[in-house]
Order: structure tokens, then C-alpha cells, then sequence
């Protein structure tokens, strides 16, 4: 019987390195498309290595293309149009409308070269540098959030508008095997173009964040691309709704710079979400903005004080202080920032008050 046993498993075994054989063989054949000609905006011609995600493809030819979950197709930023990149798969429908799917919009990081392709590349997208830096400073501004500052080397300067993201490079190293990125805001003035600010929180057993709060060190070279987005102020006369939670500070912070530095007079309320007192950060830097605009309120909110906080502020969720704070909508503007929850809870009661959702912009971590 034992003899039986033994055979079976052998049989098993050999069945199935026959089967990883066969992988690697149809990777190097059947997978082996070539050299694929990629068309850009209908004027310029890349030859990429065929068989590669688009994303990926691109990239190795300086093209960036935004993407907060590292291509992993849990984002949905990295969309494309793709005159002939066929249909999408089941990955890519919930991050595409009717309309984009009858439009030939598809992820880059799900659709893979096989064919030439004709592709639309937002413009601005094509001014996307990469850039060479150095851990300039390191900082502990609550248990889990780490404010990352690096000074740029290559290029030396960086413009970007208060609000947007860039996407930091994380090397090698035990929790991955291959280079990663990851979008975070930056929280700096933009007025200082030799240096930016990241406000990173740490998410167990993440690559970038785990690299970030466990092994990045002060001196280190890192890279990043970037700016992208187009969450950032709108120029018109209408008061101002600020809302975040947890690293959700950063866009904003650099909106209040840029405020500062035009002695906005916009009327101006910021709601800041956390749970206790020990999630709370920069809050005399909110105070120093509350000094330099007079039209401005810091308003922070926690949902669950503990018993030795010693919390008279406001408590409660966002929304509930959302409720309490806000009665006229005529003359707002919304900016939200944090976890899709917070902001789907957020623009729906802002929705329900009357406010037209084009006038609410919004920055989901997820």
C-alpha cells in the first residue's frame, strides 16, 4: 500500500513538472510576440517589447502614465484609448462606463501588447518627468504617518499644482522582487521647486509603505515620476470646503500654501477626520495658516476619543460635523480627501444640501 502511495505521488510530481515545463515553453513561444509598433497620439511611432502590459511598455519609453495601485488594476487611473486594444476584461469593467467601453477606453496595466496599437495619451500627460532625488528628511508625525521630504537632483526643480500626486519608486527588496510605484500627494509649497513633501501612512505587509517606514533612511537615492492629477483649486470667488482624513492632509496642506502665499480671502473651512488624539498631526502648522489667512477655520474631529485624551474639540464623524458646520451651499466649493468611504459618505450629503456634484473635486486613498 505504503509502495502504491509512493508511486502515486511520484506520478503526481512528475505530472506536474511536466506542466511547469510546458509554461515556461509556451511563455517563450506562443507568449514571444516580438517587437510590437505602438502609434502616440496619431504622430509618434514606439517599438516596444510585444507580450508587456501597456503601462509597463510605456514606461520603459519615458511615457508615465498615472497608476496608485502599481498596475495591479485596483485603481483605475491608468485609462487609455485604444483604437483597436479589443475588449476589456472582467478586471477592467467596474473601473469603466458604458460609454468608455464603447469608446475603446482600456487599463493600460490590463491590456497587454500583442498587436500594434493605435493610442490616446492625455497631453499633459506627456510632460511627466522622471526625477532623481535624495531622502532629504525623515519624520514621525503620528504612530503610523511619516512625512518623507526629498531634495530633487535630476532634474533640480519640479512645477506642480497644489494637489497633485507623484509616483515614488520602490526598489527591490524583500517584499518584492522587481521595482514598484506608488502615488502620494505632495504636501509642500509648490513655490519650493527644488524639494517636495509626502505625508506617508503605513498599511501592514504594503510594499511601498513598509520600504518607506522600515528601511528608507536619510541620504538614500530614491526616483519618481510625475506630477499628475487634477485635484487642485479652482480660481473663483466661492468659499471654500476642505475635507480629510489621515494622510488626506497632504493635498490640502499644499492648497493652503498656495493660499497663504495669494493672501486668498476666500471664506475657508477645513474639517480634518481621525479617530483619537494620538491621529492627529500638524496642527500648529493649521493654527500658523488660521494666523496667515483670516478667512480660514481648522475645524479637527475625532470619531473616538479615548478616555485619557482629554478632547474638547469637535467629535464625531466627518459627516456629522459636515452636517453641523454647513448649511449654505450656494457659494461652495468642495475639496475631499481620504478614503473612498469618507468621500462617498461626504459627496452624498453634500448632494443631498444641494450642492451640484461638478462643484465637489475629490482625491480617493484608497
Amino acid at each position: 500500500m505504503l509502495t502504491a502511495f509512493l508511486i502515486s505521488v511520484g506520478v503526481l510530481c512528475a505530472i506536474n513538472t511536466l506542466l511547469a515545463l510546458l509554461m515556461v515553453l509556451a511563455e517563450a513561444t506562443i507568449g514571444n510576440y516580438g517587437s510590437v509598433r505602438v502609434t502616440l497620439n496619431g504622430r509618434r511611432e514606439l517599438t516596444v517589447d510585444g507580450g508587456k502590459p501597456l503601462l509597463a511598455a510605456l514606461k520603459e519609453h519615458n511615457v508615465f502614465i498615472p497608476s496608485a495601485c502599481g498596475g495591479r488594476g485596483s485603481c483605475g487611473l491608468c485609462k487609455l484609448t485604444v483604437e483597436n486594444g479589443g475588449a476589456p476584461l472582467s478586471t477592467e469593467l467596474p473601473w469603466l462606463s458604458p460609454e468608455e467601453q464603447a469608446a475603446g477606453v482600456r487599463l493600460s496595466c490590463q491590456l497587454k501588447v500583442k498587436r500594434p496599437l493605435r493610442i490616446t495619451v492625455p497631453e499633459e500627460w506627456l510632460s511627466v518627468r522622471q526625477f532623481a532625488a535624495r531622502v532629504a528628511a525623515l519624520r514621525d508625525l503620528t504612530y503610523d504617518i511619516k512625512e518623507v521630504r526629498l531634495q530633487l537632483i535630476d532634474p533640480p526643480t519640479i512645477d506642480f499644482k497644489a494637489g497633485q500626486f507623484i509616483q515614488f519608486e520602490v526598489p527591490p527588496y524583500a517584499l518584492s522582487d522587481e521595482p514598484v510605484y506608488r502615488a502620494y500627494s505632495i504636501a509642500s509649497d509648490p513655490r519650493q521647486r527644488g524639494e517636495i513633501e509626502l505625508e506617508i501612512r503605513y498599511v501592514p505587509n504594503g510594499i511601498c509603505t513598509t520600504y518607506v517606514h522600515r528601511h528608507l533612511k536619510e541620504g538614500d537615492p530614491v526616483a519618481f515620476n510625475g506630477p499628475y492629477g487634477n485635484f487642485y483649486l479652482r480660481e473663483s470667488d466661492r468659499d471654500i470646503l476642505f475635507v480629510a482624513g489621515g494622510s488626506g492632509m497632504a493635498p490640502i496642506k499644499a492648497m493652503l500654501h498656495q493660499m497663504a502665499h495669494e493672501q486668498n480671502p476666500r471664506r475657508t473651512l477645513y474639517i480634518f477626520g481621525a479617530r483619537a488624539r494620538r491621529d492627529l498631526f500638524l496642527l500648529e502648522e493649521m493654527r500658523e495658516f488660521e494666523r496667515r489667512l483670516p478667512r480660514f477655520r481648522f475645524v479637527p474631529t475625532l470619531s473616538a476619543p479615548a478616555p485619557n485624551d482629554g478632547w474638547t474639540g469637535a467629535t464625531g464623524l466627518v459627516t456629522d460635523v459636515v452636517e453641523r458646520e454647513v448649511s449654505e451651499v450656494s457659494a461652495l466649493e468642495a475639496y475631499l480627501c481620504g478614503s473612498p468611504l469618507m468621500i462617498d459618505a461626504c459627496v452624498n450629503l453634500l448632494k443631498k444640501k444641494g450642492l451640484p456634484e461638478e462643484r465637489i473635486f475629490y482625491d480617493k486613498f484608497a
